[in-house]
């Protein structure tokens, strides 16, 4: 359930928890050297490794609207993961929004091979065009299983709609299971305490080892026609350690 990744179609990533019609992320996706990372929108108790940085860039392709999305985030600290990103929409060849988004995140207790890990991530999301922002906070749990061969993550959170002046409860719930040395199969549900809930699901692949990643997905909601899928392909980019 990363902020920062998700509109609805027809909207994220950023943000998942951010489920608006044009914006669902989200972080989500956000996300990190091995973990849930984009393009899943549910989150995983992991960071950006200490002093190191991240670019998570996609485009997610809604029926009649098409979203590019950029989301840096770095670890200044060794315990804070900041992200500071956005996404602009087109429909019909025109540029429709611009959203920006701000998060942080942080550990309680860092995920282990075969053990749980839980945080807390926090943001915001701006909307220029309308003049409003959205709030929303999530805890984040992981659960790994066979030597993170497959790995579940459970998202809880909250959401303050700007522009309704609403508070809404949002949820998630994935996996991560490992098809080969460098690929993986991903799979989530997620939603909030009205109306249906979506899903996603998609294959991730390192074209160099934690450092270089492609992935694609397909989502749409349970029960929703063709009006409401998306396809997506990303790119996640890893630095090596290298802030002060």
């Amino acid at each position: 359930m990363r902020m920062t990744r998700f509109r609805q179609p027809g909207r994220i990533k950023a943000a998942y928890p951010l489920l608006r019609p044009a914006l669902l992320s989200a972080a989500l996706l956000a996300t990190n050297p091995v973990h849930a990372a984009r393009p899943m929108i549910t989150d995983d108790a992991r960071i950006v490794d200490a002093k190191a940085c991240q670019l998570e860039s996609w485009i997610k392709r809604n029926p009649g609207s098409t979203e590019v999305w950029a989301l840096p985030a770095c670890n200044f600290t060794g315990n804070l993961e900041l992200t500071l990103g956005g996404a602009r929409s087109r429909e019909d060849g025109r540029t429709q929004s611009t959203d920006v988004v701000l998060q942080g995140k942080t550990l309680f207790k860092p995920l282990d091979a075969n053990g749980w890990g839980i945080g807390l991530a926090a943001g915001t999301v701006r909307h220029p065009h309308t003049g409003t922002h959205d709030g929303y906070a999530y805890v984040p749990a992981s659960f790994s299983f066979r030597d993170d061969v497959v790995v579940v993550h459970v998202n809880l959170g909250w959401m303050r709609e700007g522009e309704t002046r609403r508070n809404r409860l949002t949820w998630g719930l994935g996996s991560e299971a490992q098809l080969a040395e460098h690929t993986w199969l991903i799979a989530e549900t997620f939603g909030q305490n009205q109306g249906k809930p979506f899903h996603q699901l998609g294959l991730r692949h390192w074209l160099v080892p934690d450092r270089v990643q492609l992935d694609a997905t397909y989502g749409n909601r349970i029960g929703g026609g063709n009006g409401e899928r998306w396809f997506s392909i990303g790119l996640r980019l890893l630095s090596v350690p290298f802030l002060p």
